[in-house]
């Protein structure tokens, strides 16, 4: 079932478990009824570390694409930088391939560097191993022998199989909202995605910045998606949801008031409002990410908040 809302709303798949326990039986059943509802596309994050369960985000898209048949799955965002590009494009290719190029890749260099070197990450020249592993990538993915030639890789020659489904590659929407960041996006990205962590001023600040970029690089800004995550909370009781929001965002980011600051909640005329400042401050596409209630909100954000929002 489509929906003809006025613009395309993705939503975060249930991914974070308080409780210690992870809810196969609910991420089933969201995803499925997400795709019935119409909802342009199902997303995952990243948190490898850290005392919350957290699903690893390939190996949740991969189940989510054995549940769904339609519906477009995205990360939003794999920390490149914590990866080697020559196995993330291997699975992804493979990812798009078994989910019949439904995959939308997003990624960024991340904002946790002390942890990296775990992971066998760069200590220093981040910006660099981030550029390098999305350029690695791509050759992987169009050329049939990949060349390439850089600081931290070198290819000459090497094949990999299966290419992915989309051509040339599956779409790369950037996070990162640095002027640097935003610079690399308009050069080497097919799309960005505005952080959940920042409020709407800033985004809309990302927003002329990142504009500005792809217009220098001859880029049409207006064939370039923009997307923002958006932590949502319909209650009709506000103080309530507040309540809730902080006790979320202290547990997953460890900054309680952030909740506040960047959440669209209260009732369903506020969540809209809320909302429609970010469509008008350029958001071509919304990631609803509800963090509790997540059965509820799926249908309540359908039925009676994105039907309300701008065009």
């Amino acid at each position: 079932m489509s929906q003809n809302w006025p613009l395309p709303c993705g939503i975060a798949a249930p991914q974070a478990f308080a409780d210690g326990e992870v809810d196969l039986d609910l991420i089933r059943s969201f995803a499925v009824r997400a795709e019935e509802v119409g909802y342009h596309s199902l997303w995952v994050a990243e948190q490898i570390l850290g005392t919350t369960p957290t699903p690893e985000p390939v190996s949740f898209l991969s189940y989510l694409a054995g549940v769904t048949r339609r519906i477009r799955l995205g990360s939003a965002v794999i920390i490149a930088t914590t990866r080697n590009p020559v196995l993330l494009a291997k699975q992804l290719s493979t990812l798009d391939v078994l989910s019949d190029g439904r995959l939308i890749v997003g990624t960024a260099l991340g904002g946790r560097p002390p942890t990296y070197p775990l992971f066998g990450g760069p200590s220093d020249a981040r910006a660099r191993h981030f550029a390098e592993s999305v350029q690695v990538m791509k050759a992987l993915w169009t050329q049939d022998e990949a060349t390439f030639d850089g600081q931290f890789w070198q290819l000459d020659g090497i094949q990999m199989s299966p290419k992915p489904v989309q051509k040339p590659h599956p779409p790369l929407w950037f996070g990162g909202r640095h002027p640097s960041g935003l610079r690399r996006t308009a050069r080497l990205a097919d799309g960005w995605m505005g952080a959940g962590s920042t409020t709407t001023e800033q985004f809309k600040e990302h927003v002329v910045s990142l504009r500005r970029e792809l217009a220098d690089r001859g880029r049409d800004p207006a064939a370039f998606p923009i997307s923002k995550r958006v932590y949502i909370a319909v209650d009709d009781d506000r103080d309530r949801a507040e309540r809730r929001l902080t006790e979320w965002f202290g547990a997953w980011y460890g900054r309680a008031e952030m909740g506040a600051q960047v959440s669209a909640y209260g009732s369903v005329a506020q969540c809209v409002n809320g909302l429609n400042e970010i469509v008008e401050g350029g958001a071509g596409m919304l990631m609803l990410n509800p963090m509790f209630d997540h059965a509820e909100h799926l249908e309540r954000l359908a039925s009676d908040v994105i039907p309300r929002l701008s065009a």
